[in-house]
C-alpha cells in the first residue's frame, strides 16, 4: 500500500510498501492491510503507526483530520497538523518541539492582533473627534 499524509503546509510521508498500519477514530482503533476495502474516517488526535515490507515501525502523530483508503492499496490523511518519526523517543522529542513552536506562533499572532485592534481604535477615535468638530484630549485630561 501506498500510505500519504499531508497538512495544508506540506506533504508529511510519502510511504510505499505499507503492509499495516494502525490508527483511531471517534469508534476506536482499527487496523489496515493490503486488500482493504474503500474508507472514509475522520480521525482524532492519535499516533499512526505503519510497517513497510522491511517490517520496520514507523509513526506520524497526527491532529486529527481524515483518512480515506482507496482500491486497497492506497491511504491517504489529511491533517492540520502532524510529525513524523521513526521510533518513539525521537517523535515524542518531535512533538514537544512542535507543540513549543505552536504555542510561540500564537503567541505572536495575538500580539499582532492586540496591537492592530489598538491602531483602529485610535483611528476611529480620531475619525469621530473629527467629524463632531470635538479637540483631541489633551494628556492627562479626560
Amino acid at each position: 500500500m501506498r500510505l500519504t499524509v499531508t497538512t495544508p503546509e506540506r506533504v508529511v510521508v510519502e510511504a510505499d510498501g505499507v503492509v499495516s498500519l494502525r490508527a483511531e477514530d471517534a469508534t476506536g482503533s482499527f487496523g489496515l492491510r493490503p486488500g482493504h476495502g474503500d474508507l472514509l474516517t475522520v480521525l482524532v488526535p492519535t499516533v499512526i503507526a505503519w510497517k513497510g515490507g522491511d517490517d520496520a515501525e514507523h509513526y506520524v502523530a497526527v491532529r486529527g483530520g481524515v483518512l480515506t483508503v482507496g482500491g486497497g492499496d492506497t491511504i491517504e490523511v489529511a491533517t492540520r497538523q502532524a510529525v513524523a518519526g521513526d521510533d518513539y523517543d525521537s517523535l515524542d522529542a518531535a512533538l514537544a518541539a512542535a507543540v513549543e513552536a505552536a504555542r510561540e506562533e500564537e503567541r505572536h499572532v495575538r500580539g499582532e492582533a492586540i496591537g492592530l485592534e489598538a491602531n483602529a481604535v485610535r483611528a476611529l477615535e480620531s475619525y469621530l473627534q473629527a467629524a463632531s468638530g470635538a479637540r483631541p484630549p489633551m494628556v492627562g485630561e479626560r
